[in-house]
């Protein structure tokens, strides 16, 4: 959504919201405008019609007295944002950085968590129900003004003051993900590997956790047909310009390569991959361990997995920049392998259903062209005398579904197998910070048409991740979501007033006891 000025031949200046959307018919982005008032010739603001001022709290239409005078507002849950600010250091960094603008970014992100889903057009409303940061109305015209200002240096300052709060002791997740876009100008948005099956272009975004303390450290926009493995490179020149110390990463299959794996032993970096069982250097284990894998003596109950590991010293090249001189070495790496009993049963039950399919299909005569590829890897078929033949490459089928079951992760730091699968487990918390993202946060689809706007944005939406994250991790640590979800939490805590008069001291509203618990649980002070 974006906010559209429009002048009539007659001078005036009408306000428009443009709704970006995807034409199935016509296969292509559309856009839909929609009236909402007048732009004010001398102030700037804008006037809105009576349409869209129904949906305004009639404090703020014209003609009444200043809110300033006397105002009742919600302020329990903001109140909660502004304690998490305080409490982790991200109120100081942000005003550190961004000086100027700071106010306006925490009360943005304090909408976006609110009001989920929400567009920022919608602002005006809350902002007249609601006690927060900047303290007053954001029009979409002043947000796209602050989007546009948020510079590069002054995010990266950021980033450098989130590094230095970091727990060093801890494992950095690193992932990334797919933002579908409807804009034909943003140099990124390229057509790649939709994790979200969506059929539209895209940028990547790619994020790191701390595995710890679950927030979020730093994000970069990448491009949208980047694929995964091409990313580390960066992400290790981005990690050295952040200055984090004692780097040890968690990284899914996708981040696995000999080079990326030769430019973390080079770096000196701890590291935690997951890696595709069927890549060479592993044949060998698996042929040794695959008779026995189910012995007693492999099982570990905690897990409910059988776990064999191996040390295995890696064949470190390294190729110098200045002489192009390789140089070679050995360098320490443990290989873990798991089996899922069930996992395997599960994968070889749902691939002879997709055989049985296949060879109806084929004896039928009801071939499918995305099967074509399929039915000649697994079939071999004759046709004598218009009788159809079909006989299965069992040697092809059972080289298959021989690895079913089993994953591997490598490491050149943690030893014990269970506590790999555990720092492992625990990166999962990236992918649902994904998915906040894209569904509190209003991010499964861009709609900004400007580079500007889309990073100012993007830093916004970070901002607002970081104090979804701490909710998230304090909800867990005290078995909240037993409870509640996120949203009935803050709605609980949304309820509570705060009572303005001007000259006066502000007056709170009751607080109970339920309310009271919620505020402890989140390791802050109940309002006073």
């Amino acid at each position: 959504m974006s906010i559209v000025d429009l002048k009539h031949p007659n001078g005036t200046i009408y306000v428009y919201e443009s709704h970006s959307y995807w034409d199935k018919e016509k296969k292509q982005p559309r856009n839909k405008r929609v009236c909402i008032g007048k732009r004010n010739s001398e102030t700037g603001e804008i006037i809105y019609s009576k349409r869209f001022e129904q949906e305004i709290p009639e404090t703020i239409r014209r003609g009444r007295k200043p809110q300033t005078q006397t105002r009742r507002v919600f302020y329990g849950a903001t109140y909660l944002l502004d304690q998490i600010g305080e409490k982790t250091g991200l109120t100081e960094d942000l005003a550190r950085c961004f000086p100027e603008s700071y106010k306006m970014i925490q009360s943005l992100a304090y909408f976006l968590i609110l009001e989920s889903k929400s567009p920022v057009s919608r602002f005006p409303k809350w902002d007249h129900l609601h006690l927060h940061p900047y303290g007053k109305n954001i029009p979409s015209q002043r947000s796209s003004g602050l989007f546009s200002q948020i510079d590069e240096a002054s995010k990266m300052a950021f980033f450098k003051c989130l590094a230095e709060r970091r727990q060093e002791t801890e494992y950095l997740a690193y992932d990334t993900t797919s933002i579908s876009s409807y804009s034909q100008s943003l140099k990124q948005v390229k057509f790649g590997k939709n994790k979200d099956h969506d059929p539209l272009p895209q940028i990547n975004l790619a994020l790191i956790y701390g595995e710890k303390s679950n927030l979020p450290v730093y994000y970069r926009k990448l491009a949208g047909n980047i694929t995964d493995v091409k990313t580390v490179r960066q992400l290790l020149q981005d990690l050295d310009f952040l200055k984090i110390h004692q780097i040890k990463l968690i990284m899914d299959r996708g981040f696995y390569s000999e080079d990326n794996i030769n430019d973390l032993y080079k770096h000196h970096y701890k590291f935690l991959i997951a890696s595709r069982i069927s890549l060479k250097m592993f044949r060998g284990f698996l042929n040794e361990i695959r008779p026995d894998i189910t012995n007693r003596k492999y099982y570990h109950s905690s897990t409910g997995l059988y776990i064999q590991t191996f040390p295995h010293p890696w064949n470190y090249r390294e190729l110098k920049p200045r002489s192009q001189e390789e140089v070679h070495g050995k360098r320490r790496m443990y290989i873990h392998f798991y089996y899922n009993d069930q996992l395997a049963l599960d994968e070889r039950k749902q691939f002879y259903a997709l055989l049985d399919q296949l060879e109806t299909e084929l004896l039928e005569g009801t071939r499918k062209p995305e099967h074509e590829k399929a039915y000649a890897k697994y079939f071999d078929v004759t046709t004598n005398r218009n009788k159809i033949t079909v006989t299965a490459k069992e040697s092809v089928i059972a080289e298959q579904t021989k690895n079913y079951g089993y994953f591997v992760l490598i490491s050149n730091a943690v030893k014990d197998p269970v506590e790999a699968l555990h720092l492992y487990r625990n990166k999962d918390l990236i992918e649902k910070a994904f998915g906040d993202l894209r569904e509190r946060l209003n991010m499964r689809r861009t709609s900004v048409f400007s580079e500007e706007n889309l990073e100012g944005k993007l830093f916004v939406q970070f901002v607002a991740l970081y104090y979804l994250s701490y909710i998230k991790k304090a909800m867990t640590d005290h078995n909240l979501f037993k409870k509640y979800t996120m949203q009935e939490l803050l709605d609980e805590l949304d309820v509570i007033e705060c009572f303005m008069r001007e000259g006066k001291q502000p007056q709170l509203g009751e607080i109970t006891q339920k309310q009271n618990d919620l505020y402890t649980a989140m390791g802050v002070d109940r309002p006073t």
